[in-house]
């Protein structure tokens, strides 16, 4: 007897890439370069946009994708900087999928932009299976997390071009290993660049700040 529910997994998945193909598409027509930003809840993902909002906001003309299971909290926050932001609540589902996406792309002047950050909902398990149509994947995680979680979640860690630590200003008081860390992230994707930060005291935000640039400039 056939497993029906992975046939119908499979129908889900491959729908949402080409919906994620049509979003990349859309966002290269514009010269847009799109990052989706993951974590789990409390890592730090707002407090980094509202850094990079405040350092690159006269180079960039940016907008943020909120996604949460309820609320405008972060939302509201990146508005009051003047920084078009969608709130996308998904009403108990723990992702952000490609369709979702594209409205939210559908209420933003694209014309108008140069850097999309989407921040998914606060999880390291369901983002990773679906597909947004964005350029660069940037994972962040904090030092309170502890340093076993590319283990635990090794696809995450295995899809991330950058892997941001954050919260390293508490470093001493947490019994995170930086050696064993980037031992099991070198295992699973020696190419991603991993980047200890703090997005509270600014300590490394200058290396993050230069990786995005670099990537804005690729993309004009």
């Amino acid at each position: 007897m056939s497993v029906r529910i992975l046939t119908i997994k499979e129908d889900i998945l491959g729908a949402n890439e080409e919906k994620a193909k049509m979003n990349r598409e859309l966002a290269d027509q514009h010269h847009i370069l799109m990052i989706n930003i993951t974590s789990s809840p409390g890592a730090g993902k707002t407090s980094l946009i509202m850094q990079t909002i405040a350092r690159l906001k006269n180079k960039a003309r940016m907008a943020v994708i909120e996604g949460d299971i309820a609320s405008s909290i972060d939302a509201d926050k990146v508005s009051k900087e003047g920084i078009p932001a969608i709130q996308i609540n998904t009403a108990g589902a723990c992702h952000l999928d490609a369709n979702m996406i594209r409205k939210a792309l559908d209420n933003l002047d694209l014309g108008q932009t140069d850097l999309v950050f989407i921040e998914n909902v606060g999880n390291l398990i369901c983002p990773a299976e679906f597909a947004l149509g964005a350029h660069k994947h940037v994972l962040l995680l904090s030092v309170p997390e502890g340093d076993d979680k590319p283990r635990k979640y090794p696809l995450m860690f295995t899809q991330a071009d950058v892997i941001l630590i954050n919260k390293i200003d508490v470093l001493p008081y947490f019994d995170f290993d930086m050696g064993a860390f980037s031992e099991s992230v070198g295992g699973l994707n020696p190419a991603a660049k991993v980047l200890p930060i703090s997005a509270k005291t600014g300590e490394g935000l200058e290396q993050w700040f230069s990786w995005l640039e670099g990537a804005l400039d690729r993309r004009k």
